[in-house]
């Protein structure tokens, strides 16, 4: 089950990476990226049976495995965080919270749009995370050559 939603998330950030211009050589990196993301996000939502907290923790993979690609292929963090978080976000209950509101539906809508938001308030606050660990290891990195230089 895995590994077809890893294959299926690759190809799904690729495509996504083709219509951000991600330059060609990273395209693969990026997808994997992605792919580790929404695995992550498929195991973590069985385990903790929380949209949530696993929405949370593949955002926080894809923006971990973004920075340290950023930096191993010198390029911009966003390269590879923007496509590789584009299968967690939850546009099914986007879609479905417009549906309810039509058919007029309004506390099924409220409840699939806070959802909604609260799943993207977990893809934010991953990427934020996972951004912040980057800067500290970059200026704990940048501080320790500076003592030995005496």
């Amino acid at each position: 089950m895995y590994i077809k939603a890893f294959i299926f998330a690759t190809m799904c950030v690729i495509g996504f990476g083709f219509i951000f211009n991600i330059p060609r050589r990273v395209l693969l990196h990026t997808g994997v990226a992605g792919a580790l993301g929404w695995v992550g996000y498929s195991y973590f939502l069985t385990t903790l049976n929380s949209t949530i907290g696993a929405a949370l923790i593949g955002a926080l993979i894809v923006g971990l495995l973004g920075e340290i690609l950023a930096r191993t292929m010198k390029m911009p963090a966003t390269t590879f965080i923007i496509p590789g978080i584009i299968p967690l976000v939850p546009g099914y209950g986007l879609y479905y919270s417009m549906l309810k509101i039509i058919e007029a539906n309004y506390q099924e809508a409220l409840n699939v749009g806070f959802e909604s938001l609260l799943i993207a308030l977990g893809i934010a606050a991953g990427i934020i995370i996972a951004t912040s660990m980057g800067k500290l290891i970059n200026r704990r990195r940048a501080v320790i050559p500076r003592f030995h230089r005496r």
